[in-house]
């Protein structure tokens, strides 16, 4: 079952960022000199999915019009014999075969995914929330695309987070699976324990600390049997109104011997970079920054004068 599709929903209004982000997606919102939809597209296109759907809506023409060709820019680019910025000017066109749909109505990450059932069909498929930046050397989502293929259900990725922050999640109840199971998976070249590789009982959205039954967090890293969207279908609006994925997988876990359903769960301990709200952003870009290869050193340097200078 070779899984070569990928659903990047791209809808949302990014209220957090205003004002900027009133004529400009909080996808565009740059990590360095990249936007940070270009960081969620790279990682699908390094795991093989090769075929991209993002889900926008009306005001996002610019994250189109940045995967596009600009004849112009490069004409002049070509002429200056600039080639270096050339490469990055044509690098995230040729990254993947990118679709777009529309989000008429923004309601909800449930109905984001739905909004691809036309283009995925009968697929296994995965989902990537911009918000949450993986680490090119520590890539979870190759680990996940073998769990589906080997069980044929659906993947999460989750994350260890202290008890008083779960209620800002999805949460999972979840039992390890057998050793057997996690033999040859593995995470930035970290082999995988059965601890790691977790089946998922239940799911709760965004549970109360005393309520939650883990401290697994689901984060924005999904690979999905096509099996969701009939159940996504008759999934009833929940916490704000929104239809909820975690409500569906919810669901689809509750019958795991049932072709397609079953869900799974990969724990991720390696580098993220969550860009959800201000201040997490501004430590994303520093964090990248500061490992960048060019711009690393003398960043780093400039940096421990000033943060020593605040002391």
């Amino acid at each position: 079952m070779a899984i070569t599709k990928a659903v990047i929903p791209v809808a949302g209004l990014g209220t957090r960022f205003l004002p900027v982000t009133k004529t400009s997606p909080k996808e565009m919102l740059p990590i360095v000199d990249k936007p940070a939809i270009e960081y969620v597209v790279e990682e699908a296109s390094r795991a093989g999915l090769d075929d991209i759907l993002l889900v926008t809506g009306r005001t996002k023409r610019a994250i189109e019009d940045y995967f596009d060709v600009s004849p112009e820019l490069e004409q002049v680019l070509r002429r200056k014999g600039d080639d270096e910025k050339l490469a990055s000017v044509l690098s995230p066109v040729d990254l993947a075969t990118i679709h777009f749909v529309r989000q008429g109505r923004p309601r909800g990450l449930g109905h984001a995914v739905l909004c691809a059932r036309q283009h995925v069909g009968d697929e296994h498929f995965a989902v990537l929330l911009g918000d949450d930046l993986i680490d090119e050397r520590d890539p979870v989502l190759p680990a996940m695309l073998e769990v589906a293929q080997r069980t044929g259900g659906s993947v999460v990725a989750l994350l260890e987070v202290p008890q008083d922050q779960i209620q800002l999640y999805g949460c999972a109840e979840a039992v390890p699976t057998d050793p057997d199971f996690s033999a040859g998976l593995e995470v930035g070249g970290e082999a995988l324990s059965s601890a790691d590789v977790v089946q998922i009982n239940g799911l709760v959205e965004k549970p109360s600390p005393e309520d939650a039954p883990s401290n697994l967090a689901v984060i924005g890293r999904y690979v999905l049997s096509p099996a969701v969207f009939d159940v996504l279908e008759e999934t009833e609006p929940g916490r704000g109104g929104e239809i909820q994925l975690t409500d569906a997988l919810a669901e689809l876990a509750k019958s795991p011997d049932k072709p397609g359903h079953g869900v799974y769960g990969v724990v991720f301990r390696g580098r993220r970079y969550d860009t959800g709200d201000k201040l997490d952003y501004l430590k994303a870009v520093v964090q990248l920054a500061a490992d960048r290869d060019d711009l690393g050193a003398d960043f780093r340097e400039w940096l421990h004068g000033f943060t020593a200078g605040l002391q």
